[in-house]
């Protein structure tokens, strides 16, 4: 953890750690939650995103405020994690807590939350618990299945049903009774510090793609497809990179992932301009092709209004996306929940940043245990190869797995 955030980090619940961390910035909340609101309903894509942006507008229009910084992060903010399907079992979430200590740049603060009715709440630390573990095996899907289901969606690009679709598998264990969440938290942010580290409703992870972050009328997004697992050596390390950016396999991929974030955002915005090349995103365990997309917000769009446009994207459903869904229920044996949904915060002017949940872990109450399970997927298009994707998901749990371990 950051010097400095020592004290918030302690004060954040050890069963159910409330974090968004970047580079050593961010928040974390604490205490008992003020407002909490679930969105279970079914229906088209979009519509859970667009109901809790619009119940969110009404939280914020009836609360009175005090922000003198007035900065990203500063005032009325709720945390998020969404599912990635509009048909699943799991909630689409939103929660404000009653203390949220944040940090940007050389400015630190400390925000406290109560209904009209209540007193304000304290947050007290407590001791970091001790080290764990826990050891995660496949779960509804093993790695000799999920490479037969890449096979059939192969079949389903041949077909011309997909031009390109992204199959998860599972892992699954259980962690041990009382054990202290804040530690995979912590090492998360250790391991991977440019990444978002995030910890929201029992989803726990470290994700290197931006969705969409929404700052005073600027839209900014990071796209990442294409993968190639990092060399064991500074020559073979610098041969993975080369070969990830001059396949044309990854290239399509990534393709077709930016210009469906392109045609997405567009009707929201104005100014748009995406890199005409992708670059080499250098992550402790992998290479991402990356592109980065920068625009101006037309209207009074927020960020969740965005999140619920542009989810989920090609780089984590495929294309085109509502028949890459249909594959995605077809091929996958189990529910994603909230893996590559969108997961982030938002604020009471609208503004907020969202990432896609990825190298994540759904930690879930469970008798007198928690289960956990992990998800990592890979992109699907004409030319994949079954042994080469099931690598890939390999090693994109090298983080959570280390985390846990």
């Amino acid at each position: 953890m950051s010097a400095g955030f020592d004290d918030a980090f302690a004060s954040t619940d050890p069963a159910d750690p409330l974090v968004w961390l970047r580079r050593g910035e961010g928040m974390f909340g604490a205490g008992p939650a003020v407002l909490r609101i679930d969105d279970r309903e079914p229906g088209p894509r979009g519509a859970r995103a667009a109901r809790l942006s619009a119940a969110w507008r009404e939280v914020a229009a009836a609360a009175e405020v005090d922000d003198p910084l007035g900065i990203p992060g500063t005032g009325l903010v709720a945390f998020g994690a969404l599912a990635f399907d509009e048909r699943s079992d799991a909630p689409s979430t939103l929660i404000v807590p009653s203390v949220i200590t944040g940090r940007r740049g050389d400015t630190a603060w400390i925000t406290r939350i109560r209904t009209a009715d209540a007193a304000f709440e304290e947050a007290a630390a407590t001791e970091i618990g001790p080290e764990w573990s826990a050891a995660l095996a496949p779960g509804a899907e093993s790695p000799e299945a999920y490479a037969a289901a890449v096979e059939q969606a192969l079949t389903a690009i041949d077909a011309g049903e997909v031009a390109k679709v992204v199959l998860a598998r599972d892992l699954a264990g259980r962690v041990p009774p009382g054990a202290d969440l804040r530690r995979t938290v912590a090492r998360l942010a250790t391991g991977y510090p440019d990444t978002w580290v995030y910890a929201v409703d029992g989803l726990i992870g470290a994700s290197p793609e931006t969705l969409v972050t929404v700052s005073r009328g600027a839209v900014t997004a990071r796209v990442l497809a294409g993968t190639a697992p990092r060399g064991d050596d500074p020559d073979s390390d610098a041969a993975a990179a080369l070969a990830l950016a001059t396949s044309p396999k990854d290239q399509d991929e990534h393709q077709y992932a930016v210009r469906s974030l392109v045609r997405t955002l567009e009707p929201h915005t104005r100014a748009l301009a995406a890199s005409e090349q992708p670059f080499a995103l250098k992550l402790p365990n992998v290479w991402h092709l990356a592109t980065d997309v920068e625009a101006e917000l037309r209207g009074d769009a927020s960020a969740l209004d965005l999140v619920g446009a542009l989810h989920p994207t090609a780089a984590v459903a495929g294309t085109p996306t509502d028949a890459a869904i249909e594959v995605i229920r077809r091929l996958e044996p189990f529910d994603r929940g909230r893996y590559a949904g969108p997961v982030g915060w938002i604020d009471h002017r609208g503004d907020g940043e969202w990432a896609i949940a990825l190298r994540c872990a759904q930690f879930t109450p469970d008798r007198d245990a928690r289960r956990v399970t992990a998800h990592a997927g890979a992109g699907i298009v004409s030319g994949s190869r079954p042994e080469s994707e099931t690598l890939e998901t390999r090693v994109k749990f090298r983080a959570i797995l280390e985390a846990l371990a």
